[in-house]
């Protein structure tokens, strides 16, 4: 199933209605370039939330009986990349009238940095409409994922790092 903007603002709205405490999403991956408008809808909808606030969403999750596959992460795990502590203090406040939800978005380096990890076909599409929505350097790009952590082998991440840069910034002064 694809969902569009309107579909996933709707999504929240249900789950704002059941949750029983404020918790602060941050939508990553598809779901975060769907609210910056850089895509037209995702195929899954996904968030970073914090440990503490997990339980509270994942429980309204489950009253919601929505059927949609919904991934959660914790704590700026995402996919299998760490992003740094200052990730949630980056990110783009997304403005909604909700009363226990606080919505954001990773930023679009970010995002880069955290599709860089596995790299198939629908990620290399989603790098290089950021880099060219928001103007993304490779200096930048660069630069960002020294920062981030990789959980597994770290080499695969610096292979698909060099890969990323040579295939979306194929000029010298790119």
């Amino acid at each position: 199933m694809q969902f569009e903007n309107k579909q996933l603002f709707g999504f929240l709205e249900e789950i704002d209605k059941i949750l029983t405490q404020k918790i602060r999403l941050t939508a990553v991956g598809g779901t975060a370039m769907t609210l910056l408008k850089l895509k037209n809808s995702t195929i899954d909808i996904d968030f970073d939330v914090s440990s503490e606030q997990a339980p509270a969403f994942e429980k309204a999750l489950k009253t919601l009986n929505h059927g949609f596959r919904v991934d959660i992460f914790k704590n700026g795990l995402i996919f299998s990349q760490q992003l740094p502590n200052d990730y949630q203090q980056k990110s783009i406040p997304i403005k909604r009238n909700f009363k226990k939800i606080s919505l954001f978005t990773l930023r679009p380096i970010d995002i880069v940095a955290t599709k860089i990890g596995r790299l198939n076909e629908r990620d290399k599409e989603d790098i290089r409409d950021c880099i060219k929505k928001f103007h993304l350097t490779k200096k930048q790009i660069k630069k960002r994922a020294k920062q981030i952590g990789y959980i597994g082998r770290e080499q695969n991440y610096q292979i698909n790092l060099e890969y990323a840069l040579k295939e979306f910034f194929k000029k010298a002064n790119d």
